[in-house]
């Protein structure tokens, strides 16, 4: 079975970084990782900062500074899950997915993120999962 290690390469539209519109709270962001970062506060003002940052990379670092919602563990695999399936209801990003076929999925990463993915072969991958789960379910 082919496996995908990485999302960057012919791969990296599978990254939240990639540039697509989604919707958190009927507010629209411009990817899934500005979407997910400013998810973790209900503040409107850091929500903000977030949704006008000018990268995902910029996002990400601006959310690694918030103090996290007091429900955010309880939450957060079920909003990345709704963010997700937004993005790839875009029709070539569903078609991109769809077409990874029985692959499995890793988000392999080199900085330390254990939950979302897998670093240096430890992780639970909950990206991956997430993507391979919404694949399924797009198939069927």
């Amino acid at each position: 079975m082919k496996t995908i290690m990485s999302f960057s390469g012919e791969y990296r539209w599978l990254s939240n970084f990639w540039a697509v519109s989604v919707v958190l709270d009927r507010e629209t962001y411009p990817s899934v990782e500005h979407a997910y970062q400013a998810s973790k506060t209900t503040d409107r003002f850091e929500r903000q900062l977030i949704q006008e940052s000018q990268s995902a990379g910029h996002a990400k670092k601006l959310g690694s500074k918030l103090k996290e919602r007091k429900d955010w563990d309880s939450i957060k695999l079920h909003i990345m899950e709704d963010l997700l399936r937004q993005k790839f209801s875009v029709p070539d990003l569903k078609e991109q997915l769809i077409a990874t076929g029985h692959a499995e999925i890793i988000e392999g990463n080199t900085w330390g993120d254990h939950f979302w993915g897998v670093c240096k072969g430890t992780g639970e991958n909950h990206l991956g999962t997430l993507l391979m789960k919404i694949r399924e379910e797009l198939v069927a």
